[in-house]
């Protein structure tokens, strides 16, 4: 056998200069590419999650806007019990009180989630007495909150699912059985030259024709219910309300409007036999329905062009019950009255999606 000889120094160098580039050329195709940064703009690397609308969350919740619009009505709550006193006071606890058991016992027996924590069973007592004379009886004001609370809301399947404002719904309850209690009405605590002495100003405007001041229906120093006397502190909640977005501006706006220009029509056609619009804005329960009530979420159309004919509707309604109705206030009714068609006014004000095609019937 022959031995082999080592190879040269030389020849090594040579083979070494043969081989490392075949190395690197191995070892660059061993090597993952680099990831296409545009990738990410079509695929996330993150996990996606399936799931019906909405995918856009706010920091909005049902707890929190129920108690921020208990809080704007603090203002009208803290006037009407500096003029009613405590007869207030006693009213609007009863009503809430009475709001939250009732709700608390259709939870139980419906076996449902409690759903007492969310405020809206203490905004629904508190409307309901702000809708009601401080001398009504505590009995039948509990009652009237029941009534909103189990058939205003829950029978329709709670919050959400109802038709029509539960206060208001409770309240037209207690005007249909105890419709004597229900319009007598207590002096202010304040009453002095320029309060008026005996009914609410619509009411003693249509039985001997006197017009009460501005004055006094701008501060509240006049006889009514709980809620509507103070038109500042209301304003002063309604535009609170408004300026975070929780009332839709359409709706006050074109019902407090269209009672203006109504009323101001027909006072320019006879000024002796209808009364100021500036009166008609600022008497009775307009601005704490157009601000409070009518706004409300669940009752009032999702749709701009709906909240138009929602609003507009309602200031109609009220003008012809003032005027011509037998009642000298018709804001409850009114606010009712549509409640009813806000199903049909989402139907018909339904703006139509993209590349939607409305098939003609043919004849």
């Amino acid at each position: 056998m022959t031995e082999q000889k080592p190879a040269p120094e030389e020849l090594k160098k040579e083979i070494k200069l043969e081989t490392t580039p075949e190395k690197e050329t191995i070892k660059e195709i061993d090597e993952k590419p680099k990831p296409d940064p545009r990738r990410r703009l079509f695929k996330s690397d993150r996990m996606t999650i399936v799931a019906p609308a909405p995918h856009n969350r706010g920091n909005k919740s049902v707890p929190r806007i129920m108690y921020t619009v208990i809080a704007a009505l603090l203002p009208a709550i803290i006037i009407s019990i500096m003029l009613f006193g405590t007869k207030a006071m006693i009213t609007i606890l009863v009503a809430v009180f009475a709001a939250m058991v009732a709700e608390y016992a259709c939870n139980k027996i419906m076996k449902t989630g409690l759903t007492i924590d969310d405020g809206s069973a203490i905004l629904t007592g508190i409307l309901l007495a702000m809708t009601l004379p401080p001398s009504f009886p505590i009995a039948r004001t509990a009652l009237g909150a029941v009534v909103a609370i189990v058939f205003g809301k829950m029978v329709f399947g709670g919050l959400g699912a109802n038709i029509f404002n539960p206060a208001l719904l409770g309240r037209a309850f207690l005007q249909a059985s105890f419709p004597v209690k229900i319009t007598t009405w207590t002096l202010p605590a304040f009453a002095g030259v320029d309060s008026v002495t005996g009914a609410t100003p619509l009411g003693q405007y249509f039985s001997d024709g006197t017009v009460t001041s501005l004055k006094s229906l701008l501060i509240g120093n006049v006889g009514g219910c709980i809620g509507e006397t103070s038109a500042i502190a209301l304003l002063i909640g309604g535009i609170f309300l408004i300026i975070i977005k929780h009332a839709d501006w359409r709706i006050p706006l074109s019902y407090i409007g269209t009672v203006f220009v109504f009323s101001g029509i027909l006072w320019l056609i006879n000024p002796e036999a209808f009364p100021n619009p500036l009166f008609m804005m600022f008497s009775g329960g307009l601005i704490l329905g157009a601000f409070f009530m009518a706004t409300d979420m669940v009752t009032s159309p999702v749709t701009p062009m709906g909240t138009w004919i929602y609003g507009i509707g309602m200031g109609v309604v009220l003008v012809v019950i003032r005027i011509w109705g037998g009642l000298p206030e018709g804001v409850m009714y009114s606010i009712l009255f549509m409640n009813g068609l806000v199903p049909l006014l989402n139907r018909w004000t339904r703006p139509k999606y993209f590349g939607e095609i409305q098939i003609e019937k043919k004849k």
